[in-house]
């Protein structure tokens, strides 16, 4: 499928075009990249229960998924690498396939209530090493497995964008049900069919039941 057709003179096609509209970076923000963790970062990763961990396949193909729970979930190892537990989840396992061909990922650290996130690149790799899983136990339950990222870069994101959407800001907050419920969007994504209200209204409970059974 052809992408949106853009007017071929407005393409920005190589970094030497993209860097002549803008101005030079600051050398703060090129200095602030680090290798390694230091009390800063260690300290925003023990306080953060949400990252984004993104993803490529061995074709390029590129993905972005959701990773949450308790502050402190994710565990520092060494000033150079991370422990992170894969949680239950739909079991497409996209994330993970993606870092046996490909071990390049991207983690953005947020923190509710603050505007700064923290972003880590590297590369990662796949354990099942009991030792390292138990670090990672909740209730005496296990991940199957865990991410291990070898961390190559390191820093703190400014605010502008989280003031920009006003992410933290209650009076911004939507109210859920002004969307349709997940089993109502998937439904009507995957049959084309219209909803019987009663099915779906069972379909939106056994959902919350799935979810209180299956957090870990």
């Amino acid at each position: 499928m052809s992408g949106y057709a853009l007017r071929e003179a407005h393409v920005v096609s190589s970094e030497a075009a993209l860097r002549d509209l803008f101005p030079p970076v600051h050398d703060l923000a090129q200095r602030k990249s680090l290798t390694r963790l230091e009390r800063h970062s260690r300290s925003f990763i023990e306080r953060a229960p949400f990252l984004c961990l993104g993803t490529q396949a061995e074709d390029g193909t590129a993905d972005v998924s959701p990773r949450g729970d308790s502050p402190g979930f994710v565990h520092v190892l060494d000033d150079q690498t991370l422990l992170i537990p894969d949680r239950p989840g739909n079991n497409r396992l996209d994330s993970l396939s993606n870092i046996i061909g490909n071990p390049s990922v991207g983690l953005l650290f947020l923190i509710p209530g603050i505007d700064e996130t923290m972003r880590v690149n590297g590369t990662a790799r796949l354990t099942c090493d009991p030792d390292l899983l138990a670090l990672c136990a909740v209730e005496g339950r296990l991940p199957r497995v865990a991410i291990v990222v070898d961390i190559a870069e390191v820093f703190i994101h400014c605010a502008k964008a989280f003031r920009r959407s006003g992410l933290w800001d209650p009076e911004q907050f939507q109210d859920r049900r002004s969307m349709p419920s997940l089993p109502q969007i998937i439904h009507e994504q995957t049959s084309g069919i219209a909803v019987d209200p009663q099915e779906m209204a069972q379909a939106e409970a056994d959902l919350e039941v799935a979810y209180a059974k299956s957090m870990y």
